[in-house]
């Protein structure tokens, strides 16, 4: 083992955890949780990814390590938390990589920030586009639901106290996303690329090219093998693809469809 995967995890304040820290790194990828989930999801991405980039991963209120600390009421106050917290880091290359409703938190970050200090790169992973978020038939689940159609279930199969822990992680992110309405704005800078697997449940109709009017820069889809969550604490999630959106040349950027 390297000593690059020895190292001990750093918090930086309440909001975020640097899983495995670099010395001097080139690249830093925020990481944005799925509803209910915490930062120790992005783990293994962070191992995976360290000889490229150094993971920075949200730490959400009211779960984990952050169990006692209240969620913004609402979901423009969490917009405005989140750009607080990373604002001081927002320093040299960074993108940011989201899941589910980690993936429009991220976007609707991205989006806050002013002009010149956006992510080079935004990553919405397995997410329906700001429009079907905020839409009057966006689709409606509960946590009990949700939690087995992300595939979490079985991870908290007969643990009951861990169960009822990630229900109200999810149950806490659900009732934030509902106030979410999305506004009229330009598109921003950042490249933009979705990625999905091909097995999720929860995005079978597919229209994600609905991402596509958010951004002035880059666009492309791809799917990578997995379910809904692609990045969790069992598996690094689409390392390739994120590897090589963070080193290829902003240059050589082209809209792609994969």
């Amino acid at each position: 083992m390297t000593t690059t995967l020895r190292v001990r995890p750093r918090a930086e304040g309440d909001w975020l955890l640097v899983p495995v820290p670099r010395l001097n790194p080139t690249y830093r990828l925020f990481c944005f949780p799925h509803a209910g989930g915490d930062a120790t999801a992005y783990t293994r991405l962070a191992r995976a990814l360290a000889p490229v980039a150094e993971v920075w991963a949200l730490r959400p209120p009211a779960r984990g390590g952050r169990i006692g600390h209240p969620m913004p009421a609402g979901w423009d106050l969490l917009v405005d938390a989140v750009v607080e917290a990373l604002d001081p880091h927002l320093t040299g290359r960074f993108g940011f990589y989201g899941q589910s409703f980690g993936a429009l938190l991220g976007y609707e970050v991205a989006r806050a920030l002013p002009a010149e200090r956006r992510p080079e790169l935004v990553v919405a992973g397995s997410a329906s586009p700001p429009a079907v978020w905020g839409g009057a038939n966006r689709p409606r689940y509960t946590a009990d639901e949700l939690l087995r159609l992300a595939g979490m279930a079985e991870l908290v199969e007969g643990e009951p106290d861990l169960k009822e822990h990630a229900l109200r992680g999810i149950r806490t992110d659900l009732a934030v996303s509902a106030g979410y309405r999305p506004r009229p704005h330009p598109p921003i800078g950042s490249d933009l690329h979705t990625v999905v697997g091909e097995d999720d449940p929860l995005l079978t109709g597919g229209g994600l090219e609905g991402w596509a009017v958010h951004t002035r820069g880059a666009f492309g889809q791809h799917v990578v093998p997995g379910g809904h969550l692609l990045a969790t604490v069992d598996g690094p999630g689409p390392v390739d693809l994120l590897t090589s959106l963070i080193t290829r040349p902003r240059a050589a950027h082209q809209p792609t469809t994969e």
